[in-house]
């Protein structure tokens, strides 16, 4: 469905108990049905929504930052996009599809999406949980700002894969260490936390791993 313009791909029920939000780059369109049947297997009720930004650097970052990798830098609109989520999106599944009040609403994505996510949650409490998948927690400045303003969802999901950490790149050489530090953070302040590894580097399964990110928040670890 449209929303604003924006072609968005809408999965799942109406008056489900879960709605799941994940912003997604052109590049993620195509493995977007096996993310979502490997997301399925939960059983929960859910709507999903994979809604598409036009520029993944400019979008999904919360501030500007220079290029880290190719020419491409980082423009910092994410509260742009965190904006058009609680005025347009959200209102508007809740409204078409008959969405409980107090509908649990858990917003994921992989790489610079999952990154979105955690930051997203450091400026509202309207998420139940985080899905972050890969994130880009190597982020110039993200730890010193979270530290500062703490995520505010108490479920929240984060994984890397074991290769990720190995590369040259000295920025993104530090998203191994910046996890974990990230992920005792949380569990020191009594979040419902999980920091998982999977095997392979960062472009590995990423539809399955978001899958399992989202499934993972909407079980209960009471």
């Amino acid at each position: 469905m449209l929303i604003r313009n924006r072609p968005c791909r809408i999965y799942g029920e109406a008056h489900a108990e879960y709605l799941l939000l994940q912003m997604t780059g052109e590049h993620e369109l195509q493995s977007m049905e096996s993310e979502v049947a490997a997301i399925a297997q939960s059983a929960h009720h859910f709507l999903f929504a994979a809604i598409p930004v036009e520029n993944w650097n400019d979008a999904l970052s919360p501030w500007e930052a220079p290029a880290v990798w190719g020419t491409q830098g980082f423009g910092g609109n994410a509260m742009d996009t965190l904006r058009f989520l609680m005025e347009q999106v959200i209102p508007t599944l809740k409204r078409q599809f008959h969405l409980p009040e107090n509908v649990k609403i858990i917003l994921g994505g992989y790489s610079l999406a999952g990154l979105f996510a955690l930051w997203a949650s450091t400026q509202t409490d309207l998420f139940y949980g985080v899905a972050a998948a890969s994130p880009s927690v190597w982020f110039p400045g993200w730890m010193e700002f979270e530290q500062q303003h703490p995520i505010q969802a108490q479920h929240i999901y984060l994984s890397l894969g074991d290769k990720e950490e190995r590369t040259k790149n000295a920025v993104m050489a530090a998203v191994g260490d910046n996890i974990r530090t990230l992920h005792s953070r949380l569990a020191e302040r009594g979040a419902d936390c999980t920091l998982e590894w999977n095997s392979g580097g960062h472009f590995k399964d990423a539809d399955l791993r978001t899958a399992k990110a989202f499934r993972w928040v909407m079980e209960e670890h009471a």
